[in-house]
This record gives C-alpha cells, structure tokens and sequence, in this order.
C-alpha cells in the first residue's frame, strides 16, 4: 500500500518535475556547458575554451559597469518596492470608505504588460513637455530636463519606473496575509495595553515574516530579471548608464551574436541569484516565524 501510494505521488508529481527539468534546469546546465566553448560560425565550428569566456568578462568594462548598475538598482528597487507594498498593505487593509478602488488602483500597474508601463513612462519623462518637467516647471520652476537621457538620471528614472510596476504585486501578498491574522491576537495585545505601534512591531511584523521572505525572493528576482522597460526607453544608454546584466546578455547573444560570452554571464547571473537566494533561506528563514 505505501509503495502505491508513492507511485501515485510521482505520477502527479511528474508532469511539474518534467517542465521543471526541460525549462528550468536543463538550461541551466546547458548554457555553462556552452561558456566553455567559442562562438560557432558558419565556417567554424564551437571549440572548448575552458574559462576564456569568463576571462574576457573579467577584462570587459562595460560587464563591470552593468554588474554595478545592477546592484544599484537591486539595492534601490528591493527595499523600496518592499517597504512601499507593505505600507499600502495596512492602509488598505484598514476600515476606509473606497477601499476597494484604492486596491484596484494599486494593483493596476501589475496586470499592465511592461512594454505598456515603459510607453507610459515615456510621457513621464519626455524633456520640456512630459508631465514631469511640467510639474517641475511650475512648481519649482526648473529648466527642461533630459531625464533618460542624462548619466546622473536615467538610471533613477528606471529605478521609478521598476518600483510603480512591482509595489502593488507586493501588497497583495502582504494584503492577504494580514487578513489571515487571527484578530484575537491583536485584540488581546490591546487588551496588554500595547500601542499600535507596538503591536505592529510585535505582533503583526513577526507573523509577516513567511510573506516577506517570499517577497524578498521575487523581488531579487525581480531587480536582475526586469529589464522590458530599459530595452524601450533606454537601451542601455546613455552610454551604459542603465545597462544592467540581462540587458547586456541579450546586447551580447541577439544584437552581437556572441553566444559564448553571453552564456558565461548568463552563468555569473545565476551564479549570483543562487547565492543571494541561499543567504536569503539560511539567514533570513531562520528569523522567521512560522504560525
């Protein structure tokens, strides 16, 4: 009877492991098998290289400078994202009149496509006329400014642009775990004499921590895998600005048709998402409570 019911379990197991194995980690594998060899051309077949590939990444200054806006933009987009949903999330989650509308507006910006967000955007930010420069105009009365097409701005435009699209994800998540807190241990907390301060920090943000730590994981996902928006508005520019690593995996593979480098830092990129996600479930999980 055991055996059969662990045949059972991998039958309904196997069509999820098969999808997971052909697009997931057979990829995976496939793509650091081709970091070791060259670029095959028409007249040249691919030949083993061993780490050139990565040697070449090493010595290449426009990588450095993607991994470095990548890590600013990671650093930006993940805190703020996060902080902004679960801010939005208690709001909400509150007795207010409209509330329904107001988490439709916030949720909105998720179910747009990222290439509607990015046209979108652009009216934001197109010099002398974008909404933006408006504003600033009349409030503050400031010039017409290049904001994509400045080194000191494009980079935070796409920081904006990332934030607006991620929040109101994150909030639904966090809306509902807030609704799945049993409400007489916040009543009983009141009862202690507690402040609302205190038992957010006590009693709501501890039970919010499976939640967080599944956001955490898709928004670092997130930040290196989000790039829709920067091929339409920016490409990369001005002068590499807002070029991040995917941006510069697809320049690479699709534009240069250098597959072999584009395989190896495609490898870096993994390499960094696996190890950030195994501090995340080493460290984070274990200061997480679970009900």
């Amino acid at each position: 009877m055991k055996d059969r019911t662990t045949l059972h379990a991998w039958l309904m197991l196997s069509p999820a492991l098969l999808l997971l194995v052909a697009f997931t980690h057979y990829p995976a594998v496939a793509t650091l098998w081709h970091a070791l060899f060259s670029t095959p051309r028409a007249n040249r077949p691919a030949r083993f290289v061993g780490l050139d590939n990565f040697r070449f990444l090493a010595e290449d200054p426009i990588f450095w400078q993607a991994l470095w806006n990548n890590l600013v933009y990671a650093v930006a987009t993940i805190p703020i994202s996060v902080g902004l949903a679960l801010l939005m999330a208690l709001w909400v989650n509150g007795k207010l009149k409209g509330r329904t509308a107001l988490r439709m507006a916030y949720f909105t910006p998720t179910v747009l496509p990222m290439i509607a967000v990015a046209n979108l955007w652009l009216f934001f930010f197109t010099p002398d006329y974008g909404l933006l420069d408006r504003a600033t105009q009349f409030l503050f009365g400031w010039g017409p400014t290049n904001w994509l097409g400045s080194h000191e701005t494009a980079l935070g435009a796409m920081i904006v642009v990332a934030v607006w699209k991620e929040a109101g994800f994150f909030m639904i998540f966090y809306l509902a775990a807030l609704q799945a807190i049993p409400p007489v241990l916040l009543e009983a907390a009141a009862v202690e004499g507690a402040s609302r301060a205190r038992i957010l920090w006590r009693v709501v943000l501890p039970l919010l921590g499976p939640t967080t730590l599944f956001i955490l994981v898709n928004a670092v996902i997130n930040a290196f895998r989000l790039v829709d928006h920067i091929i339409v508005m920016t490409r990369g520019g001005p002068d590499n600005a807002t070029a991040l690593l995917l941006t510069y995996i697809y320049e690479l593979g699709f534009r240069f048709w250098d597959t072999a480098s584009a395989s190896a830092m495609t490898v870096v990129l993994l390499a960094i998402l696996a190890t950030v996600a195994a501090v995340q479930f080493l460290v984070v999980e274990r200061r997480t409570h679970y009900q």
